[in-house]
């Protein structure tokens, strides 16, 4: 079976842009996040993979264990082992394996969006905090020994007391 001229250029067009679109990629996490509008810094310094589909837009994150960080004096993240959301422009949407601890809880972090121009905006459900983009710029040295405290302590443990004393605060009013 011989090529026809026309089938010849459809087969060269094919490959073409496979070829473009694998190129095109970006090879690290940082430069995928500020090619969709995000600081380069949201995740920590120690990935060992990621995975994203441009198609869905789905986001898998791969730590090389779960850790612990700080964005801010009083503001402690915790990243499981796998981070998972869906990248758009401008935000993380749907995100699972990230919390943030709020006065002494923690609770799962759900979105991140910037929101204005040099604030990124944190969703953990029912309250929104807004932080300046900065914080985000370089990805923060993710602390592995604080792991197993919050093993001990169970994570799950402090979204459910959260929750628990949410329940009560809208009992009483």
């Amino acid at each position: 079976m011989s090529l026809t001229p026309k089938s010849s250029l459809l087969l060269f067009v094919f490959f073409s842009l496979l070829l473009t679109i694998t190129t095109s990629y970006p090879t690290s996490i940082i430069e995928l996040l500020k090619s969709q509008g995000l600081p380069g810094g949201l995740f920590p310094r120690n990935i060992k993979s990621y995975d994203y589909d441009e198609l869905t837009g789905r986001l898998e994150v791969h730590l090389e264990s779960p850790c612990l960080t700080m964005y801010e004096i009083e503001n402690r993240v915790y990243f499981e082992k796998v981070v998972r959301a869906n990248l758009t422009y401008g935000g993380l949407i749907g995100l699972e394996g990230l919390s943030q601890e709020e006065l002494f809880l923690w609770f799962p972090v759900k979105g991140i969006i910037v929101n204005d121009p040099g604030l990124i905006l944190i969703d953990i459900g029912f309250a929104h905090k807004q932080l300046s983009l900065s914080l985000f710029e370089d990805p923060p040295v993710c602390n592995l020994q604080e792991d197993t405290l919050i093993q001990r302590i169970g994570k799950k443990m402090g979204i459910d007391q959260a929750f628990e004393i949410i329940e009560r605060l809208l009992v009483t009013f």
